[in-house]
């Protein structure tokens, strides 16, 4: 099988992250205290983040460093490869040169563990003790685990009910690094309860579990609160996947024409993305930018463009965000990762500016991107990494359709060795499609306007 891998050197991996609200024209609108509907400021956040994480969420510099003790972790696994997709290509018959960053190597397996470290970092900077999470489909939760045991923080993780259930061995990942995981919603807390009565069939989302995490670190002492996508802090410390990935494809000489990544909050596809749109914004080089959502939770491609909450229960700050509304449950696919009601505030002031767009794909059409590039390419793909596979096969087919060649790049986000019962369901014929009804979508966004216009 020919392939070929574009690796940097230890010394060659990026010092700082980018921030692209830097370089932004339109500036994400600010993000607003839930009592006060007044812009947050930093000592709002203080009571859920660590100072030198308040700092990023509110910076605007372009640069910022990346401290020496998160380099020496990164550097663990770190540059990753990135990989000119060959067989792939052949298969699909296609003039496009494919390529795509491999996050998967990772030691929890996937992308997450970028911002996971520094969270912990400057918790653990803070003098804190103990720290709660939420986490989808558990790459999340596994990685605040590893990064946790490490600098010797306790960690409470709440996980979607869904996923504790098709994914036991992510909460196993997570019991090894010392972990309390916990699936969600549960009966421990009291915005828990309340769903629960409420709603007690419901197989949970990321929104009810964020409530629950966040719950507990307003309640208990010398705690705090860690979060793996959607705001600027996280975001920005994914930038290192897209910093490393130009200078691989300067290596290539291949500057892509397009960008792709799976998109549930925004952190990987922001992380393989911002620094290539950086050189749109600032030299109005020209790429196109592809999300690649699940047609089952669509807030870019059908949600509406509203302050809401990151939240089911309303405890987090107010986003200016494409939203299908903080109270809506996605279907439970697999792809746990991506069932999320909202995009991050940059995102979607992207999204707005038409500076980034959005496809929404059917999770059977991801399950057979997933197969294919696992029998070409040798890697079986976490489902949300699916859904970039998917948008990468969609624009080589247009490109044979054209006759053109385009260099697509696309992140890995994650390997699904960890995932293969969903993979036995998908071959077996169990799997289905989701679709969300106009009327649905119309039920949720309708009661946005009761919080803020």
């Amino acid at each position: 099988m020919k392939t070929r891998k574009f690796i940097l050197s230890e010394k060659e991996m990026p010092t700082q992250w980018y921030n692209i609200v830097a370089d932004m024209k339109n500036k994400p609108l600010p993000t607003l205290h839930p009592g006060t509907k007044q812009p947050v400021k930093p000592e709002d956040l203080l009571g859920l983040f660590p100072k030198g994480i308040v700092e990023q969420e509110l910076s605007t510099e372009a640069f910022i460093d990346i401290p020496e003790e998160v380099q020496d972790l990164y550097k663990v696994y770190r540059p990753t490869p990135l990989v000119r997709a060959y067989a792939l290509e052949k298969a699909l018959g296609t003039p496009a040169k494919i390529y795509f960053k491999n996050e998967s190597v990772s030691p929890v397996g996937s992308h997450k563990l970028n911002s996971a470290i520094p969270q912990a970092y400057y918790n653990k900077l803070d003098g804190v003790k103990n720290i709660t999470t939420e986490t989808g489909a558990g790459q999340w939760g596994a990685s605040m685990s590893y990064a946790c045991k490490h600098f010797g923080l306790d960690l409470t993780v709440f996980m979607v009910k869904v996923s504790y259930e098709q994914k036991p061995y992510r909460k196993s990942m997570m019991n090894t690094w010392g972990a309390n995981v916990i699936a969600s919603p549960s009966t421990l807390t009291k915005n828990g309860r309340e769903i629960l009565r409420k709603h007690p069939n419901t197989t949970g989302s990321l929104g009810m579990a964020i409530s629950e995490a966040v719950e507990v670190a307003m309640t208990q002492p010398n705690t705090k609160y860690a979060l793996g996508s959607v705001l600027n802090h996280v975001i920005l410390h994914q930038t290192i996947i897209g910093l490393e990935a130009e200078k691989q494809m300067e290596m290539a000489e291949a500057y892509p024409d397009i960008v792709i990544g799976c998109f549930g909050g925004g952190s990987n596809f922001s992380g393989i993305a911002f620094p290539f749109l950086k050189n749109t914004l600032r030299e109005d080089k020209k790429i196109r930018i592809i999300a690649a959502e699940p047609a089952s939770c669509p807030k870019l491609t059908r949600g509406t463009f509203q302050y809401d909450f990151g939240d089911t229960e309303g405890l987090t700050p107010l986003i200016p965000m494409y939203t299908l509304g903080h109270d809506f449950e996605p279907a439970a696919i697999h792809a746990g990762g991506l069932r999320y009601h909202g995009a991050g505030s940059i995102v979607s002031q992207l999204l707005k500016d038409n500076l980034i767009e959005a496809q929404a794909i059917p999770q059977l059409e991801t399950f057979e991107a997933g197969v294919l590039f696992a029998r070409t390419e040798g890697i079986i793909p976490a489902p949300e990494s699916t859904h970039a596979i998917a948008v990468a096969i969609r624009e080589a087919l247009k490109a044979k359709e054209e006759g053109v060649s385009k260099n697509i790049l696309f992140n890995l986000s994650g390997h699904g060795l960890i995932d293969m019962a969903s993979y036995d369901k998908f071959f077996s014929g169990e799997l289905t499609n989701y679709s969300v009804s106009a009327d649905q979508i119309l039920e949720s966004t309708q009661r946005l306007s009761q919080i803020i216009l």
